[in-house]
C-alpha cells in the first residue's frame, strides 16, 4: 500500500487553518501526453486573481509528462479556465490550463484549442452538451473496492441506484466529490450507483460549447483528488472487469438549438444519420488509444452496442444513438 494512503488526514487540518497574509493558491492543472491523466502544481499570487486574463503563463518539464523530449523539455501552461479550490478553500483557485509547446503551439494532446475553434463555428447553433461519467473505485491493490478479497460479490441487479450496506460500496468519496464540484462552481447535475457493484455516474451539464470540456476535466481531476483524501483509487477503464459485469463509458447528451424547438425531431433524426456515415471514425476518437479501450466494453453485452455496428434507437440501451422517449414524443 502506498505511504500516502496510511497518512493521517486530520493531521494537515491546523496546517490548512494557518493565516497566508493575502496570498493565492493558485493550482494550475493540465492533461499529460497520455491524453487521459492529469498533473497538477501549484504557485503563490499576490492577490487573488477575479478573471482567467489575469493568470500569467507557467511552465513545467515536458519530458516529464510524455509531451516533450529532454533536449528541449520546456512546456508552457496557457490558463483557460477558473474555479474555487473546495481543498484549500478560499480564496485559492483551481486553474485549468492548456498546454504548448516551445513555438507556442498547441501540443498533440492540446485537443482543447481545435475544440474551442469548432465551438466557435457554430456558436450560432447553441450546442448544449451533458456528459455522464461513469467510474468505479478501487482499492489500492487495484481490486473494486469493497469486493471479497479471494471473491467476488453477488451477481448485478440490486447495485444500481442502491441504498443499503452490502448493495453499496463507497457512497462517502461520492458524496464528497459532488459537494466538491458545487464548490469548485463546476456545472454538475446528478450521481447515481451504477450496475456493477462499487461503479458510481456523475453527470455534468448542461453546458454549452467548450465549457463542457473545461467542467468535464475539472470534475475528473477533482474525483481523483478527492480519493486520495479516502486512500482510493478512481479508474475511467471502460471495462475494469472482466467477465458478466458492465463496463464504464461517458455518456454524451447534445443538442441544438433548432432540437430544443417545437418540430426538433426531425433536427435530431439529421444528426443520427450524418454520425452514421462516420461512426468508424468516432470510435477511433472516443478514447486515447484508437478506440481499441472500448473495443472491451463495446461487446453488445451489459447494454452496450456491438463496436463494429452503427444504431439509433428510442429508448434503446444497446444503441449508438439512444433517444429518450419524452424527447421523441
Amino acid at each position: 500500500m502506498p505511504s500516502s494512503a496510511l497518512l493521517d488526514k486530520a493531521a494537515k487540518s491546523k496546517y490548512m487553518d494557518l493565516e497566508t497574509n493575502g496570498i493565492t493558491q493558485a493550482m494550475y492543472i493540465w492533461i499529460d501526453g497520455s491524453g487521459e491523466s492529469m498533473r497538477c502544481k501549484t504557485r503563490s499570487l499576490d492577490n487573488e486573481p477575479k478573471d482567467i486574463s489575469e493568470l500569467p503563463m507557467w511552465n513545467f518539464d515536458g519530458s516529464s509528462t510524455g509531451q516533450a523530449e529532454g533536449s528541449n523539455s520546456d512546456c508552457f501552461l496557457k490558463p483557460c479556465a477558473m474555479f474555487n479550490d473546495p481543498f484549500r478553500g478560499a480564496p485559492n483557485k483551481l486553474i485549468l490550463c492548456e498546454v504548448l509547446n516551445y513555438k507556442m503551439e498547441a501540443v498533440e494532446t492540446n485537443h482543447r484549442k481545435t475544440c474551442k475553434e469548432v465551438m466557435s463555428q457554430v456558436k450560432e447553433d447553441h450546442p448544449w452538451f451533458g456528459m455522464e461519467q461513469e467510474y468505479t473505485l478501487l482499492d489500492v491493490d487495484g481490486h473494486p473496492f469493497g469486493w471479497p478479497k479471494q471473491g467476488f460479490p453477488g451477481p448485478q441487479g440490486p447495485y444500481y441506484c442502491a441504498v443499503g450496506t452490502g448493495n453499496v460500496y463507497g457512497r462517502e468519496v461520492v458524496e464528497a466529490h459532488y459537494k466538491a464540484c458545487i464548490y469548485a462552481g463546476i456545472t454538475i447535475s446528478g450521481t447515481n450507483a451504477e450496475v456493477m457493484p462499487a461503479q458510481w455516474e456523475f453527470q455534468v451539464g448542461p453546458c454549452e460549447g467548450i465549457k463542457m470540456g473545461d467542467h468535464l476535466w475539472m470534475a475528473r481531476f477533482l474525483l481523483h483528488r478527492v480519493c486520495e483524501d479516502f486512500g482510493v483509487v478512481a479508474s475511467f477503464d471502460p471495462k475494469p472487469m472482466n467477465g458478466d459485469w458492465n463496463g464504464a463509458g461517458c455518456h454524451c447528451n447534445y443538442s441544438t438549438e433548432k432540437m430544443r424547438l417545437p418540430g426538433g425531431f426531425d433536427e435530431i433524426n439529421n444528426a443520427v444519420e450524418k454520425l452514421s456515415k462516420r461512426h468508424n471514425y468516432h470510435i477511433q476518437a472516443y478514447d486515447p488509444q484508437g478506440g481499441k479501450d472500448n473495443m472491451r466494453r463495446l461487446t453488445g453485452l451489459h447494454e452496450t452496442s456491438s463496436i463494429f455496428d452503427f444504431s439509433s434507437g428510442i429508448a434503446n440501451r444497446q444503441a449508438s444513438i439512444r433517444i429518450p422517449r419524452h424527447v421523441s414524443c
